[in-house]
Protein backbone atom coordinates (compact mmCIF):
# COMPACT_ATOMS: atom_id res chain seq x y z
CA UNK A 1 0.00 0.00 0.00
CA UNK A 2 1.11 3.71 -1.15
CA UNK A 3 1.12 6.03 1.88
CA UNK A 4 2.10 9.80 2.23
CA UNK A 5 4.83 10.02 4.86
CA UNK A 6 3.25 12.26 7.18
CA UNK A 7 0.93 9.50 8.31
CA UNK A 8 4.14 7.78 9.69
CA UNK A 9 4.32 10.73 12.04
CA UNK A 10 3.05 9.91 15.53
CA UNK A 11 2.14 6.10 14.36
CA UNK A 12 2.01 3.99 17.66
CA UNK A 13 4.12 1.14 17.76
CA UNK A 14 3.18 -2.11 19.57
CA UNK A 15 5.19 -4.36 20.63
CA UNK A 16 4.13 -8.16 21.42
CA UNK A 17 3.66 -7.17 25.19
CA UNK A 18 2.41 -3.48 25.23
CA UNK A 19 2.93 -0.07 24.06
CA UNK A 20 6.51 0.99 22.96
CA UNK A 21 6.26 4.32 21.94
CA UNK A 22 5.80 6.57 18.57
CA UNK A 23 7.37 6.94 14.73
CA UNK A 24 9.23 10.19 14.98
CA UNK A 25 11.11 10.11 11.62
CA UNK A 26 12.41 7.70 9.17
CA UNK A 27 16.09 7.06 7.81
CA UNK A 28 16.35 5.95 4.17
CA UNK A 29 19.20 5.17 2.63
CA UNK A 30 20.80 7.72 -0.45
CA UNK A 31 21.73 5.00 -3.22
CA UNK A 32 18.27 2.95 -2.77
CA UNK A 33 15.74 4.81 -1.22
CA UNK A 34 15.12 1.75 1.07
CA UNK A 35 13.41 2.75 4.25
CA UNK A 36 15.88 1.42 6.97
CA UNK A 37 14.98 2.02 10.14
CA UNK A 38 12.14 3.97 11.96
CA UNK A 39 13.03 6.38 14.36
CA UNK A 40 10.80 5.91 17.44
CA UNK A 41 10.54 7.94 20.90
CA UNK A 42 9.65 5.30 23.62
CA UNK A 43 8.56 8.10 25.86
CA UNK A 44 8.25 7.73 30.03
CA UNK A 45 8.90 3.82 30.31
CA UNK A 46 12.83 4.29 28.42
CA UNK A 47 13.13 7.48 29.66
CA UNK A 48 12.63 9.12 26.28
CA UNK A 49 15.33 6.98 24.68
CA UNK A 50 14.68 6.70 20.66
CA UNK A 51 15.66 3.76 19.24
CA UNK A 52 16.10 2.28 15.64
CA UNK A 53 13.01 -0.09 14.62
CA UNK A 54 13.89 -2.17 11.38
CA UNK A 55 11.35 -3.09 9.14
CA UNK A 56 12.59 -6.18 9.29
CA UNK A 57 11.33 -6.71 12.42
CA UNK A 58 6.83 -5.53 11.54
CA UNK A 59 4.29 -7.31 11.23
CA UNK A 60 1.82 -5.32 10.09
CA UNK A 61 0.37 -1.60 9.93
CA UNK A 62 -2.59 -0.37 10.52
CA UNK A 63 -3.15 3.13 8.67
CA UNK A 64 -6.80 3.05 10.08
CA UNK A 65 -6.33 2.73 13.64
CA UNK A 66 -2.56 4.32 13.06
CA UNK A 67 -0.57 1.14 15.07
CA UNK A 68 2.26 -0.95 13.92
CA UNK A 69 2.63 -3.79 15.56
CA UNK A 70 5.93 -5.57 16.17
CA UNK A 71 7.95 -9.28 16.35
CA UNK A 72 9.49 -7.78 19.06
CA UNK A 73 9.34 -7.45 22.88
CA UNK A 74 9.63 -4.30 25.05
CA UNK A 75 13.22 -6.03 26.78
CA UNK A 76 14.38 -7.15 23.53
CA UNK A 77 13.93 -3.14 22.10
CA UNK A 78 15.18 -2.10 26.08
CA UNK A 79 18.55 -3.98 25.58
CA UNK A 80 19.37 -3.47 22.58
CA UNK A 81 22.36 -1.31 21.55
CA UNK A 82 21.75 1.93 22.12
CA UNK A 83 21.24 3.92 18.89
CA UNK A 84 22.45 7.84 18.42
CA UNK A 85 19.74 9.50 16.82
CA UNK A 86 21.86 12.83 16.30
CA UNK A 87 25.20 11.24 14.81
CA UNK A 88 25.24 9.16 11.58
CA UNK A 89 24.70 5.67 11.91
CA UNK A 90 27.61 4.05 11.15
CA UNK A 91 28.05 0.39 9.51
CA UNK A 92 29.04 -1.13 12.46
CA UNK A 93 26.04 -0.31 14.64
CA UNK A 94 24.01 -1.62 11.83
CA UNK A 95 25.60 -4.61 11.79
CA UNK A 96 25.43 -4.64 15.69
CA UNK A 97 21.54 -4.13 15.64
CA UNK A 98 21.46 -6.87 13.11
CA UNK A 99 23.23 -9.37 15.57
CA UNK A 100 21.22 -8.58 17.88
CA UNK A 101 18.35 -9.17 16.66
CA UNK A 102 19.34 -12.06 14.57
CA UNK A 103 18.74 -10.42 11.26
CA UNK A 104 20.32 -10.85 7.88
CA UNK A 105 21.71 -8.26 6.59
CA UNK A 106 20.30 -5.56 3.99
CA UNK A 107 23.10 -4.64 2.44
CA UNK A 108 25.65 -6.30 -0.40
CA UNK A 109 23.12 -8.24 -2.47
CA UNK A 110 21.31 -7.22 -5.82
CA UNK A 111 17.36 -6.47 -4.33
CA UNK A 112 16.29 -3.79 -2.53
CA UNK A 113 17.05 -5.87 0.91
CA UNK A 114 20.30 -7.03 -0.23
CA UNK A 115 19.26 -10.99 -0.66
CA UNK A 116 15.83 -10.20 -0.56
CA UNK A 117 12.97 -7.77 -1.99
CA UNK A 118 10.80 -7.39 1.08
CA UNK A 119 12.51 -6.84 4.86
CA UNK A 120 10.36 -10.01 6.36
CA UNK A 121 12.12 -12.11 4.12
CA UNK A 122 15.23 -11.04 5.95
CA UNK A 123 13.59 -12.07 9.72
CA UNK A 124 15.64 -15.78 10.51
CA UNK A 125 14.32 -17.33 14.08
CA UNK A 126 17.94 -17.14 15.44
CA UNK A 127 21.81 -17.42 15.44
CA UNK A 128 24.27 -14.97 13.28
CA UNK A 129 23.51 -13.18 10.19
CA UNK A 130 24.62 -14.49 7.24
CA UNK A 131 27.52 -12.24 5.71
CA UNK A 132 27.08 -10.80 2.24
CA UNK A 133 29.83 -11.50 -0.07
CA UNK A 134 30.54 -7.89 -0.59
CA UNK A 135 30.89 -5.79 2.75
CA UNK A 136 29.45 -2.31 2.29
CA UNK A 137 32.05 -0.08 4.04
CA UNK A 138 29.73 2.88 4.81
CA UNK A 139 26.23 3.23 5.34
CA UNK A 140 24.19 5.67 3.02
CA UNK A 141 21.14 6.70 5.33
CA UNK A 142 19.62 9.92 5.56
CA UNK A 143 17.11 11.58 8.06
CA UNK A 144 13.52 12.11 6.26
CA UNK A 145 13.02 15.23 8.47
CA UNK A 146 16.78 16.90 7.39
CA UNK A 147 15.77 15.97 3.37
CA UNK A 148 12.39 17.71 3.67
CA UNK A 149 12.60 21.11 2.13
CA UNK A 150 15.43 20.59 0.19
CA UNK A 151 15.37 22.67 -3.50
CA UNK A 152 14.72 20.62 -6.19
CA UNK A 153 16.97 21.17 -9.07
CA UNK A 154 15.56 20.59 -12.90
CA UNK A 155 17.53 20.21 -15.54
CA UNK A 156 17.24 23.71 -16.65
CA UNK A 157 16.88 25.11 -13.20
CA UNK A 158 14.92 24.78 -9.98
CA UNK A 159 11.55 24.30 -9.84
CA UNK A 160 10.43 23.46 -5.49
CA UNK A 161 11.42 22.03 -3.14
CA UNK A 162 10.80 18.09 -1.16
CA UNK A 163 7.55 17.95 0.23
CA UNK A 164 7.41 14.76 1.65
CA UNK A 165 7.30 10.92 0.67
CA UNK A 166 5.23 8.13 -0.48
CA UNK A 167 6.43 5.70 1.24
CA UNK A 168 5.30 1.65 -0.03
CA UNK A 169 4.46 -0.72 3.23
CA UNK A 170 5.41 -4.15 1.82
CA UNK A 171 8.58 -3.35 0.58
CA UNK A 172 9.52 -0.65 3.02
CA UNK A 173 10.86 1.83 0.28
CA UNK A 174 10.25 5.63 -0.74
CA UNK A 175 8.76 4.91 -3.98
CA UNK A 176 7.82 8.73 -4.85
CA UNK A 177 9.19 12.17 -3.73
CA UNK A 178 6.41 15.15 -2.92
CA UNK A 179 7.69 17.97 -4.61
CA UNK A 180 6.15 21.31 -3.79
CA UNK A 181 6.40 23.67 -7.14
CA UNK A 182 4.23 26.87 -5.09
CA UNK A 183 7.06 29.30 -5.89
CA UNK A 184 6.35 28.59 -9.43
CA UNK A 185 2.74 30.03 -10.77
CA UNK A 186 0.73 28.12 -11.02
CA UNK A 187 1.94 26.55 -7.24
CA UNK A 188 0.71 22.61 -7.08
CA UNK A 189 2.60 19.14 -5.65
CA UNK A 190 3.93 16.52 -8.03
CA UNK A 191 5.70 13.26 -7.41
CA UNK A 192 8.86 11.95 -8.83
CA UNK A 193 10.14 8.73 -8.52
CA UNK A 194 13.54 8.28 -6.71
CA UNK A 195 14.38 6.35 -9.98
CA UNK A 196 14.82 9.95 -12.25
CA UNK A 197 16.91 11.43 -9.46
CA UNK A 198 20.36 11.67 -10.47
CA UNK A 199 22.30 13.33 -7.33
CA UNK A 200 21.63 14.18 -3.74
CA UNK A 201 23.87 16.72 -2.89
CA UNK A 202 24.21 17.44 1.24
CA UNK A 203 26.05 20.31 1.60
CA UNK A 204 24.23 22.03 -1.05
CA UNK A 205 20.75 20.86 0.30
CA UNK A 206 19.55 20.08 -3.05
CA UNK A 207 18.00 17.53 -5.00
CA UNK A 208 19.24 17.08 -8.57
CA UNK A 209 16.57 15.46 -11.43
CA UNK A 210 16.89 14.33 -14.45
CA UNK A 211 13.71 15.99 -15.78
CA UNK A 212 13.15 19.17 -17.26
CA UNK A 213 11.16 22.15 -15.21
CA UNK A 214 8.32 22.12 -17.30
CA UNK A 215 7.60 18.90 -17.51
CA UNK A 216 7.76 18.45 -13.06
CA UNK A 217 5.35 21.57 -13.57
CA UNK A 218 2.87 19.85 -16.09
CA UNK A 219 2.67 16.69 -13.60
CA UNK A 220 -0.77 15.12 -12.56
CA UNK A 221 -1.41 17.33 -9.46
CA UNK A 222 -1.34 15.16 -5.88
CA UNK A 223 -3.31 15.54 -3.52
CA UNK A 224 -2.57 14.55 0.13
CA UNK A 225 -6.29 13.83 0.75
CA UNK A 226 -6.54 11.30 -2.08
CA UNK A 227 -5.71 7.50 -2.11
CA UNK A 228 -2.57 7.20 -4.58
CA UNK A 229 -4.20 5.09 -7.55
CA UNK A 230 -2.82 2.69 -9.72
CA UNK A 231 -4.60 4.60 -12.38
CA UNK A 232 -3.20 7.79 -10.89
CA UNK A 233 0.62 5.74 -11.18
CA UNK A 234 -0.06 4.94 -14.98
CA UNK A 235 -0.91 9.08 -15.40
CA UNK A 236 1.99 10.08 -14.08
CA UNK A 237 4.25 7.29 -16.05
CA UNK A 238 2.56 8.16 -19.38
CA UNK A 239 3.00 11.88 -18.47
CA UNK A 240 7.42 11.28 -18.16
CA UNK A 241 7.41 8.62 -20.36
CA UNK A 242 8.68 6.26 -18.09
CA UNK A 243 8.31 2.49 -17.89
CA UNK A 244 6.33 2.14 -14.53
CA UNK A 245 8.36 0.74 -11.52
CA UNK A 246 6.08 -2.51 -11.42
CA UNK A 247 6.97 -4.03 -14.75
CA UNK A 248 10.53 -3.79 -13.87
CA UNK A 249 10.53 -4.96 -10.36
CA UNK A 250 8.22 -7.95 -11.85
CA UNK A 251 11.41 -8.39 -14.53
CA UNK A 252 13.46 -8.37 -11.85
CA UNK A 253 11.60 -11.18 -9.91
CA UNK A 254 11.21 -13.61 -12.81
CA UNK A 255 15.17 -13.08 -13.75
CA UNK A 256 16.05 -13.51 -9.74
CA UNK A 257 13.45 -16.84 -9.36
Amino acid sequence: MLTNSTFLKDLVIHATDGELGTVDEFYFDDETWGIRYLVVKTGGWLSGREVLISPISMVRVDWQTKSLHLALTKKQVENSPDSSTHQPVSRQHEADLSAYYGYNYYWGGPFLWGPAYCPADLAIPSGVPTKPKEESADSHLRSSTAVTGYHVEAKDGEIGHVDGFVIDDRSWNVRYIEIATRNWLPGKKVLVSPAWIERVSWLESKIYAGLFREAIQDAPEYLVSKPLTREYENRLYFHYGRPPYWEQEAEVSLVGA
